[in-house]
Parts: C-alpha cells; sequence; structure tokens
C-alpha cells in the first residue's frame, strides 16, 4: 500500500488521540508507556558508563559531580528545554523534528539542512537504542551467571520485536503504561532504600559539585559525554507530543524526573561506599539479591518498550519524510484496524540490519554509548536552531531574550557535542551509516525540488470549449 498517511493519521496511538490528549489519569498512564521508555531507562547504563569513564579512584568529588551533572543535565535540556519551551511548538498538536520545520520553513530556505540532518540522526537513534536498552537490561543477569552469553540472548530478543512489528501492537500496547509505571516505582523505592543509608548524598543537588567537577576534576569535563546518556530520550518527549498532549506530558514529567532524580542518587549512595566498581553495574548492585531476577525481567520489559517506541517513532518519521520530499515513497501499512498503527517494512528490516550490525560490533553496552550520545547531541543542536526561529518568528519573543536562551544552549549542548566528537572513532561504522541515511534525504529532496522547478501547470478554462467538443463527439 503506497498510501501516505496525513499528519494527524501519523500520530494517533493506540487509543482515540481527543481522549489521550486531554489531561487525565488514563492520559498520564499512556503517556508514560508511550514517551518515558527511553529516557526511563538511562539509569540503567549511566552512573556506570560516568565511573567507567572516570577512571580513577571514587571520591566524594567525583561522585557526587557526577550525580550533580546528571541532575542539572536533566533540569536545563529535558525540563526547561523540552518540557517548558519546545512542547510550545505544536504543528496543529503534533511534535517532532519535521512538525518544527513546518511551522519555520518560510523563515529561511537554509532551515531544511538543521531538519534533514536532525532527522538522519534520530534514524541512528533508532538503530542504537534497542541494542542499548536491551544489552544493559540482559547484562544484569551476569551478576548470577559471569559467563551468560548475552549477545545471543540480546539478538533474539531484538530480532523478536522486529518480526513482530507487522502485527501492530494493539495488544501488547495496553500494557506498556502499567508497566512503565512499575518500572518508575522500581527506581525511587531502591534509590530511596540507598539514599536513608547515604543521606549527605543529596547534597549533590547543590550545582557547585557539578561545576567543580567540570572545572577542577581531571579530565572532569570529558565526563560529560557520559552525563549526556541521561537525556537521549528528551527528543522523544516532543516527537510524541501527538500521542499524548502537552499536559499530559508535563505532569507526567514530573513523576518521571523525581524517580530518576532518587534512583541516580541511590546509585551514587552505594558507590560512594564502594572503594572501587570492579566492573559492577551500580544499578544492579543496589537491588537485594532476591530481587535481582525479578529486577532484571522489568528492565527488560522496559527496554523493550523503550526500543519499541522508537521503532514507532521512525515509522512516524520516515512517513512524515514522505510527505515533505525528504525521503522516496515507501510502501506503508496499517497492521491494524486501529488508527494510527502504522508499519513500513523497507524501515522496519533496515533499522533491524543495522540493530544487529550494533550487536555484533560493538558486543557491551558500554561500548555503544559512544555512539548514542553523538547522534543525540546533534539532533538537539538542529532542534535548537529550529526552535529559535520559531520563538522569535512564530511566538514573537524579544530579539534579546531569544538570544539569551541561544546562548545558553548553544553552550551546553556544544559543551556535550565535544565531549561526545572524542569517542566517535569508536564508532566510525554508524558515522558512516550516519552519512549514507543523509545522502538518501539530500538526493531524495533536491530531486523533488528540481522536479517541481521543470512541472509546469495549464489553467483547464483555456481547454473548456475543446473538453465540450470531446463530449458531444458521438463518434
Amino acid at each position: 500500500m503506497n498510501y501516505a498517511p496525513t499528519f494527524g493519521e501519523l500520530f494517533s496511538f493506540t487509543m482515540a488521540t481527543s481522549h489521550i490528549q486531554k489531561l487525565s489519569a488514563a492520559g498520564v498512564l499512556v503517556t508514560l508507556g508511550i514517551i518515558y521508555g527511553d529516557i526511563g531507562t538511562s539509569p540503567l547504563y549511566v552512573m556506570s558508563e560516568i565511573m567507567n569513564h572516570a577512571h580513577g579512584v571514587i571520591s566524594e568529588e567525583l561522585v557526587f559531580g557526577a550525580v550533580s551533572c546528571v541532575f542539572w543535565t536533566l533540569s536545563i535540556q529535558t525540563t526547561f528545554k523540552y518540557i517548558f519551551l519546545t512542547l510550545k511548538a505544536d504543528n496543529k498538536g503534533e511534535g517532532g523534528i519535521f512538525s518544527l520545520y513546518a511551522l519555520v520553513q518560510r523563515k529561511g530556505r537554509w532551515l531544511f539542512w538543521p531538519a534533514m540532518i536532525g532527522a538522519a540522526t534520530l534514524l541512528c537513534d533508532g538503530m542504537i537504542t534497542p541494542p542499548i536498552s536491551v544489552c544493559s537490561a540482559v547484562e544484569g543477569l551476569k551478576i548470577l551467571n559471569e559467563d551468560l552469553p548475552v549477545i545471543p540472548i540480546v539478538i533474539v530478543i531484538i530480532t523478536l520485536l522486529f518480526v513482530f512489528q507487522r502485527y501492530g501492537t494493539k495488544l501488547v500496547g495496553k500494557t506498556f503504561g502499567p508497566i512503565m509505571f512499575v518500572w518508575f516505582s522500581m527506581l525511587a523505592v531502591l534509590g530511596i532504600n540507598q539514599i536513608m543509608q547515604r543521606p549527605e548524598v543529596l547534597h549533590a543537588l547543590n550545582p557547585a559539585y557539578a561545576i567543580n567537577l567540570l572545572t577542577n576534576h581531571p579530565g572532569g569535563f570529558w565526563l560529560l559525554g557520559a552525563v549526556f546518556l541521561c537525556t537521549t530520550g528528551a527528543e522523544a518527549l516532543y516527537s510524541d507530543l501527538g500521542h499524548c498532549g502537552r499536559d499530559n506530558i508535563r505532569v507526567s514529567w514530573v513523576f518521571v524526573k523525581i524517580t530518576l532524580v532518587l534512583n541516580y542518587l541511590g546509585q551514587a549512595a552505594w558507590i560512594i561506599s564502594q572503594p572501587s566498581l570492579d566492573g559492577k553495574n551500580p544499578f544492579y548492585s543496589i537491588m537485594p539479591e532476591w530481587f535481582v531476577v525479578p529486577g532484571v525481567f522489568i528492565a527488560t520489559m522496559a527496554a523493550i518498550i523503550a526500543s519499541q517506541a522508537l521503532i514507532s517513532g521512525s515509522f512516524t518519521l520516515v512517513s512524515e519524510a514522505v510527505n515533505l520530499n525528504f525521503w522516496p515513497k515507501v510502501s506503508m501499512k496499517f497492521p491494524t484496524e486501529q488508527k494510527g498503527q502504522l508499519y513500513i517494512p523497507s524501515v522496519n528490516w533496515l533499522l533491524y540490519a543495522g540493530c544487529i550490525g550494533v550487536v555484533l560490533y560493538f558486543q557491551t553496552s558500554s561500548a555503544m554509548g559512544a555512539a548514542y550520545g553523538f547522534f543525540i547531541t546533534v539532533t538537539m543542536m538542529m532542534t535548537t536552531l529550529l526552535l529559535i526561529y520559531f520563538l522569535e518568528y512564530k511566538l514573537h519573543w524579544p530579539g534579546w531574550l531569544v538570544g539569551i536562551l541561544f546562548a545558553v544552549f548553544t553552550i551546553v549542548e556544544s559543551s556535550f557535542f565535544i565531549a561526545n566528537i572524542i569517542k566517535l572513532k569508536e564508532a566510525w561504522m554508524m558515522l558512516i551509516v550516519y552519512i549514507v541515511l543523509l545522502h538518501v534525504m539530500w538526493v531524495t529532496f533536491m530531486y523533488r525540488k528540481m522536479s517541481n522547478y521543470f512541472l509546469q501547470f495549464e489553467d483547464l478554462d483555456n481547454y473548456v470549449g475543446t473538453l465540450r467538443e470531446l463530449s458531444n463527439d458521438k463518434a
């Protein structure tokens, strides 16, 4: 079926959009399942990555500084930029980088570049999120069995995930919200348990610890590459605006952020009491031994939901790209009778090939993080460029205020970009994939642009007489 759905059809989910977008308890629960899988599974690997990249003795300066950086990254990037500012930019209720581009495209001919670059990096994200999320979850079982073959298990889970895409998520989709509620509740309980033992870790919320780590700790600035992983799911908040509505996203984020911060603080409290990690993952180490197996199961379910959200988002992204002439026309199918269930076979198997390639190439979730942070940083920088145009030309905010916001986001995101780009040498394979995707988008866009340039339209009024003669011709 070669039908390109409209924007309204693209973003509708398994329930009637008009009901989900209104603020309600049900809407908030659905939002947990649709939007927060990516950012919600970050505690699986963030603190572990920071400590691994520190390559030093565990100290209060390092641990408190790390968790302080995580808290203020969530506050500045996720809460302020995306929850408060970017969600204002809805295109008839829809979100995402292409929706933002559609709002401002008439304000500058060059604006297709940030939209295209950001979209290509989001597709790369769709190839990295399933492997890193699932791999991080399954690696928890190594606590019980050090020789557990993680890679085959991850490949089986990812394969099943992509095989079942053709059938849609009508049945299992209804369980996403409750499962993610259990996941976030688990994060909070595990974190509180550790904080009660080391309550002084709450001092880490002071930004002075973050500033001290970045400026005084040896190699502290470069730890931003690992810190950034805590906010990689922020772009999904905006991309899925049409699924749940602004109010449901903002209300549910209060609960989500509290649980995330509690868990990060809990991990920090445990780390500060250890002489070294010795390869241990703080996330699983703060679990009681009897809870490891249930905890890994819940983490795996959350990772699958996070992967499903990115896969569905990739289908939506490509559909929008087709409508905006950034992607060749491809077959699109609707696996269930429910509105919004979109399946694109070519994109599904492209993502699957990319995911399997990532798993086989990187082997561990820690190695995957090198590619993960870079591409999302690029996406956020492109969103910032388009957002600034929206704030100035659509909302008519004062130029000085827009300038201050642009300077703040440029400093923050440039710092993350610099810290991530040095890791790119470990992820050259994904850079090649990104260049190919970007090339496909650019060639398609330019082809459609040239085709439209040479396309000529005729006024049918000039041919009314001829058409009447042909209509009356009885021969």
